[in-house]
């Protein structure tokens, strides 16, 4: 079982670029064998031959493995401190801030990253990047629409603002989405921008092993600016961040030290 897992992964990178080794393997093993046997399979032998053959189970694969749970205002009172103490320093250093939402999912975090900026700034200075490694969820994400359980912690005024209800269903203002750029990134094979200001990726991390963490932590490090915020999840506290560059700057917020000046 084991020696047919590892050749899945063989399979599944050559086929998707995708590295399922520095996923922690438990956890995707557990995620994928459910989804296998949903799908009427015994094996990942079997699964990876019928996702070569059927498209749509490729793309239940993608889905799975990249765990696209989310919803606005994850974690109402991290975002909170992003507002009121973290932002307010950044935007002392510039009012056109770089910004990165990392695995960024079905669109929830780039938008409420908007939408939290929007109280400080105006909309049309607001620029975002949002890369996701899957193309489905980054078509939700484009296309707005999004479910009322999705919608829990968003402020009233926010709600108001910025989502128009149609049935069951809230539309984001095309205003908010108009500040967020949508692109396919793989995390752990892809290169890096840089120069950010701030990047977010949460509850994302946790799902690797400690080899890819310590990887992004120092790739994360690297694409900051000097002074720029690292914001993650609320599972995901860094507990050697000094080896990385960074300093603490609140619970979950890491700030890329700057360098004395001799």
């Amino acid at each position: 079982m084991a020696n047919e897992y590892a050749q899945f992964i063989e399979k599944v990178k050559k086929k998707s670029g995708i590295d399922l080794s520095l996923y922690k393997e438990t956890q995707m093993k557990r995620r994928l064998t459910s989804l296998y046997e949903k799908n009427g399979f015994r094996s990942f032998t079997e699964f990876f031959d019928g996702m070569v053959k059927d498209s749509e189970l490729y793309d239940a694969f993608l889905d799975r493995m990249t765990i696209n749970v989310s919803e606005f205002y994850r974690n109402r009172n991290r975002w909170e401190v992003l507002q009121k103490k973290i932002l307010p320093e950044l935007l002392k250093r510039s009012n056109q801030l770089k910004v990165w939402s990392a695995a960024c999912s079905t669109g929830e975090e780039p938008y409420t990253i908007s939408m939290v900026l929007s109280e400080s700034i105006p909309l049309n200075q607001i620029r975002i990047l949002a890369t996701d490694i899957d193309d489905h969820a980054l078509q939700k994400a484009r296309i707005g629409v999004y479910n009322e359980r999705s919608l829990n912690e968003v402020p009233e005024e926010m709600k108001r603002k910025y989502f128009r209800k149609e049935k069951h269903v809230y539309m984001i203002d095309e205003k908010i989405k108009e500040t967020v750029t949508f692109k396919k990134h793989n995390l752990l094979a892809d290169p890096f921008d840089d120069q950010f200001d701030l990047i977010v990726c949460r509850n994302v991390l946790i799902y690797f092993t400690e080899r890819a963490k310590d990887d992004l932590y120092r790739k994360f490090s690297k694409a900051l600016k000097p002074g720029g915020i690292l914001f993650v999840g609320s599972t995901e506290q860094i507990f050697n961040a000094s080896h990385y560059g960074f300093t603490s700057a609140d619970t979950f917020f890491y700030q890329k030290v700057e360098k004395s000046r001799p």
